[in-house]
């Protein structure tokens, strides 16, 4: 049986330098590569070596003991954790690297709540012990205070240490562990299950750059980890990668269960499209195979439609959601010679291998913005499009990305009837919990609009973002009901709905309060006790807030949060006088009510009437003419029964 193996880590904690040593050991690549000489094998893309950090999640093929492995080099940097999180999806466990000298450091805290949040079973890797400052029992008290108390060390295998903490969890272990008749094999049963239930967090230490400890633990994973497939059942598998290969779009999956084959076909909404290819990739290379079965990751030619999330060969699925949400936006800046809707489709392509990005086109301005990371992010775009496309691009300064959301419910009317067109719909709009996003119900009667056009009207509303009125940034945490709708049997046509979707949502905008959010960090500082006085002013200058602070003789701990556009440059500062020796950790933490509101309204200036993809008026009929009725004339101008607000 297959198993897919990610390593993820904070940047610089060795994650790489690991997997050279462990592909090499498995007989997976010949010559053990290195950041420093920009030969590594997983990272193998140009910008990779001459960064000399990985920003690409890419996979090595490894059989050993008569199993097969696939094992996933993820990005460190938060600037491409969203290429980390989209490997999270087919782990079925992962390595947590931590340094013995720098310790748990943001990523880790960030990369722990993703796996937890996934159910990836997880084993951590303390590495550098070879260095000056590596502490490996300060280390694993972090990991038991910050991470997991079922954190245990298992340098020595099954020793005494480790078979007194599995017979406190277990009963049955408890009474032959009294009874001096605690058989390894019984504890081996018992960690397995553990580790599958998440109870148990294996921890082992070594040096990757000295090949000290990386083999041994491999093979404890080897040891402890079980996977299944359905290999019977109906194929299905999980998109989590594309790439283009001159040309040629891949789509990278894991196969959740059943066999795929080569001529195989699958149908998305009209189009049906065939498996042209199967590649098994190791690194750069790859083998192409007639079939997979489940639990394999592979990638196929010839399917142009699933995007990344997707699970291929579902009945029924929803979409992935994902938590490494872009808190920037940039304009592309470009002075060449090729037309600007040509730079728009390049940026597109990119957009399906990095979905996080979010290209926005905008017609008034003939203007491409992109969602980024961080400014990382942006240099790396500048190289990729340079060297795949051949086109010199630049960014203007990131701009942070707010939302906007209700501060009360109302129903909003939408009608479009210009001549030979009609539809209306009534939207109930209320505010929803911070984070939940556009949520849909539907209390429309088939009586009053047949079923197919009630889920045309749902698909209309969730096709893109809608602008909100403060700012033309997408409104979010809004609960829509369908209330009533009305079609023409003759007259109506599909995109009418999406015309009285729209006008009904924006009705209702108008109607209520809309409050402004920004992104939040969840901090944790962690500094020397003089500073305190400088942290505290600090945070309360950025407009953030604290808890009471965790105090040690020689230290201060504050957790708390603060916007975004206030601290996204503090890491710097706080570095500087610290003299380097505090330690920051930044987690996105959701959108919350924006710290100064009125400034950005100002700032940013959008003019809610002046909007060219968005109108709260509705438009009725009369002697042939079609004729435009403002939204606070409108509700009494609606064909169907109108509705008040319970």
């Amino acid at each position: 049986m297959h198993t897919t193996i990610g390593v993820v880590a904070h940047v610089d904690s060795g994650k790489t330098t690991f997997c050279e040593q462990l592909l090499y050991h498995t007989n997976a690549i010949k010559k053990r590569g290195r950041v420093d000489h920009q030969d590594a094998f997983l990272d193998n893309h140009a910008i990779e070596r001459q960064r000399g950090i990985t920003i690409f999640a890419e996979q090595g093929r490894i059989d050993y003991n008569g199993q097969a492995y696939t094992l996933i080099d993820t990005p460190g940097h938060i600037d491409f954790a969203p290429e980390m999180e989209r490997a999270i999806h087919v782990m079925d466990a992962a390595i947590v690297i931590i340094s013995a000298v720098d310790g748990i450091e943001g990523h880790t805290e960030t990369v722990w709540h993703l796996l937890r949040e996934h159910h990836v079973p997880t084993f951590i890797f303390i590495n550098k012990v070879d260095r000056e400052g590596a502490d490996v029992a300060a280390v694993m008290s972090a990991i038991k205070k910050d991470l997991s108390p079922n954190a245990l060390l298992f340098n020595d295998g099954f020793d005494t240490t480790v078979k007194e903490w599995l017979a406190e969890r277990d009963e049955q272990l408890m009474e032959k562990y009294f009874a001096d008749n605690l058989a390894e094999n019984d504890c081996l049963e018992s960690l397995k299950h553990a580790i599958n239930l998440e109870q148990a967090f294996v921890c082992m230490s070594g040096s990757a750059l000295k090949d000290e400890g990386v083999l041994a633990f491999f093979e404890t994973i080897a040891q402890l980890m079980e996977t299944k497939f359905d290999v019977n059942g109906p194929f299905e598998g999980k998109v989590y990668k594309i790439r283009h290969d001159h040309q040629q779009r891949l789509t990278f999956m894991k196969a959740l269960s059943g066999v795929l084959k080569v001529r195989d076909e699958f149908t998305f909404g009209e189009t049906t499209e065939k498996v042209t290819e199967i590649r098994l990739y190791n690194g750069n290379s790859f083998t192409t195979v007639p079939q997979v079965q489940a639990g394999d990751i592979f990638a196929v030619k010839g399917l142009a439609m699933p995007l990344i999330g997707d699970v291929i060969g579902a009945t029924e699925t929803n979409p992935a959601q994902f938590d490494m949400i872009p808190t920037l936006q940039a304009k592309v800046i470009y002075e060449g010679a090729l037309h600007i809707k040509e730079l728009h489709r390049v940026f597109r392509e990119i957009e399906a291998e990095e979905p996080s990005l979010r290209v926005v086109w905008n017609e008034k301005f003939q203007e491409i913005s992109v969602h980024v990371m961080g400014t990382i992010q942006l240099e790396v775009l500048t190289e990729l499009v340079k060297e795949r496309f051949g086109i010199e691009v630049q960014f203007g300064k990131p701009q942070i990305l707010y939302k906007e959301t209700i501060a009360a419910p109302a129903i909003g009317y939408g009608h479009f009837e210009p001549l030979k067109h009609y539809a209306e719909v009534h939207l109930k709009m209320e505010p929803n919990n911070r984070g939940a996003g556009i949520t849909f119900s539907n209390r429309c009667h088939a009586d009053d609009l047949s079923v197919g056009h009630q889920r045309l009207i749902e698909k209309h509303l969730f096709e893109r973002d809608h602008h909100g009125l403060l700012t033309g940034f997408p409104v979010t945490d809004i609960h829509l009901t369908l209330l009533k709708g009305r079609a023409h049997n003759k007259h109506t046509d599909g995109g009418d709905f999406r015309e009285a979707s729209f006008r009904a949502l924006r009705q209702g905008l108008e109607q209520v309060e809309n409050v402004l959010l920004e992104p939040y960090y969840r901090f944790k500082m962690k500094a020397s006790s003089d500073h305190i006085g400088r942290m505290m002013s600090d945070i309360q200058q950025a407009s953030g807030s604290f808890e009471a602070p965790d105090l040690t003789e020689d230290t201060v701990t504050l957790y708390g949060r603060a916007p975004v556009a206030t601290f996204m440059d503090y890491s710097t500062q706080f570095a500087a006088y610290t003299n380097g020796k505090g330690a920051l950790t930044l987690q996105f933490e959701g959108y919350d009510v924006c710290h100064n509101s009125d400034e950005i309204i100002e700032q940013i200036g959008y003019n809610k009437n002046a909007d060219p993809e968005y109108t709260s008026s509705s438009i009725f009929c009369a002697k042939g003419k079609g004729y435009s009725v403002p939204w606070n004339e409108a509700k009494a101008a609606m064909h169907c029964e109108v509705h008040e607000i319970d």
